[in-house]
């Protein structure tokens, strides 16, 4: 009877004062939210942001505050002229999402027509932002980005998915700053609060004609003994505070003037099947297809980089100052002018633990692999399979040391295969002590020095990259730990003396 009484006072109480009394029971339903729509090519009477009276601009939707399961639908076939920056956030069971509503073929079009950003997302949380059409070409050669995510002085911001986007024709300038010209700009900025991103997803995206960047982090929170004077602490002063939980996945660019995608100041980032063709076309800097710069624990894995314009940087990858840990692993890099791999510590920084593993190099140019001068720490390029018919690189290892005084390489090049089918051979610039070379594969090319420690007879390498029967690079490479486990075509590696290059199988008749 006192349970019955407690339980009907308490009935009393919550009818009485309309609180709801918090106990056991089931989950809540994640808020229904609200639906707004655009149709900028709608007459602008009566606009309510309903489907039948939707809002007809950019200013309508920026003009209100969105909340957890609210959408923002814009017309398909219609076109919004300015910039999109909605205030609110959802939340972890509700996100604000940014998409498209109707049926008809054309996609829903966001021009910035010159605007610093088509679409800003500016300290906001839990946002999904999906298949819209996205551009911004007038008054080409000022600063500007197709979507930019930006944290000022905001903390920890969670739960971002942008997919299935179609961004071209951004027409920004060559600008390597905090804010720059990209497709897709992760920016973290202010000084007072540290601020990261933890959960963002970035796939299924088509990028193309874009001036200068594809995929850009940067984060005024980065300040860490790795840099060393890489970056001015004045415009960097925060203590190195990494976005988790990245992956950007399943994107295909094309015609960059720049950089295809670079990641900075990330932790345990995950970059795959991606497709570049194009980049460093039309930028007199410095540019690579996928790079790291201020990060740890990135892998690389899975993507396929070609069409690097020049040989001012230009490789497929690059590991740059301070980056801590970075796997490239089951790529195809092909036809780049500068070449396949960079690693590049300089100007006090140091690059530790990068490897390159199980890849495929098919005529990039220049020079296969470039060490920049200062502490490459920790680094082995093993079980790769470089092919050149039509181009023949200038240097097989293009290494810029300097005085030895002044650098320390620790680098070891194992198990590679490399063959050249075209006049002359590849050569070795300024090989520095810490440059080691063992059990790899060299035909059809002129080796020098330093002793490449390997085979030279014909490894009767397929044009699909595996070795074919009678190979002499089968069960010919040197045992090495923690390998990753798989080869480039997905083959399990076994015990025993493994192959030499990219395949681990069996010789192919």
């Amino acid at each position: 009877m006192r349970h019955r009484a407690t339980a009907a006072a308490l009935a009393a109480l919550t009818a009485a004062t309309g609180l709801t009394l918090a106990g056991p029971g089931p989950a809540q339903a994640a808020p229904a939210g609200r639906t707004f729509h655009v149709d900028c090519g709608a007459a602008p009477e009566g606009a309510t942001g309903s489907r039948r009276h939707p809002w007809t601009t950019l200013a309508e939707a920026n003009a209100h505050p969105y909340g957890p399961g609210d959408r923002l639908l814009f017309k398909r076939g219609a076109t919004c002229t300015g910039g999109l920056a909605p205030t609110g956030a959802g939340s972890a069971r509700a996100p604000f999402t940014i998409a498209d509503y109707g049926n008809a073929p054309a996609r829903a079009r966001l021009d910035g027509a010159g605007a610093h950003d088509t679409v800003l997302l500016s300290n906001t949380q839990y946002v999904h932002l999906r298949n819209l059409e996205i551009t911004n070409a007038d008054h080409p050669g000022s600063e500007r980005n197709g979507v930019r995510l930006r944290l000022t002085d905001y903390g920890v911001a969670r739960g971002f998915d942008i997919r299935g986007l179609y961004i071209h024709d951004v027409r920004g300038g060559d600008h390597k700053t905090v804010s720059g010209s990209s497709a897709i700009h992760i920016a973290v900025q202010g000084t007072a609060k540290a601020s990261w991103y933890d959960g963002l997803d970035i796939g299924h995206n088509r990028i193309e004609d874009v001036d200068r960047e594809g995929v850009y982090f940067k984060s005024t929170f980065s300040k860490r003994d790795l840099v060393g004077q890489q970056q001015d602490p004045n415009a960097y002063p925060g203590e190195w505070t990494p976005s988790t939980g990245v992956r950007v996945h399943h994107n295909t660019l094309k015609s960059l003037a720049g950089d295809g995608m670079k990641l900075d100041t990330t932790s345990g980032a995950r970059v795959d099947h991606n497709r570049i063709d194009g980049f460093q076309l039309r930028s007199p800097s410095a540019n690579a297809g996928i790079w790291t710069f201020n990060t740890d624990d990135t892998t690389v894995e899975y993507n396929e980089v070609s069409g690097g314009g020049n040989t001012h940087d230009g490789m497929s990858f690059d590991a740059d100052g301070a980056s801590r840990n970075t796997v490239f692993q089951y790529n195809h890099s092909h036809d780049n002018k500068g070449g396949f791999l960079l690693i590049c510590p300089y100007s006090g920084a140091k690059t530790l633990g990068t490897v390159a593993r199980y890849n495929v190099s098919s005529d990039d140019g220049a020079r296969l692999i470039q060490n920049c001068w200062g502490p490459i720490l920790g680094t082995e390029i093993y079980h790769n399979t470089f092919r050149n018919t039509e181009q023949i690189p200038g240097y097989l290892v293009q290494d810029d040391a300097g005085s030895p005084a002044t650098t320390q390489h620790e680098l070891s090049i194992r198990n590679n295969v490399f063959v050249s089918g075209g006049a002359g051979g590849y050569a070795f610039k300024n090989p520095t002590p810490g440059l080691s070379f063992a059990h790899n594969a060299f035909y059809g090319i002129d080796m020098t020095r330093p002793n490449p420690g390997g085979i030279t007879a014909d490894p009767r390498l397929r044009d699909d990259f595996r070795l074919g029967a009678g190979s002499p690079a089968l069960a010919a490479g040197a045992v090495i730990e923690d390998n990753g486990g798989k080869d480039y075509f997905g083959n399990r590696l076994k015990p025993g003396v493994p192959n030499i290059g990219a395949y681990a199988g069996r010789g192919v008749g």
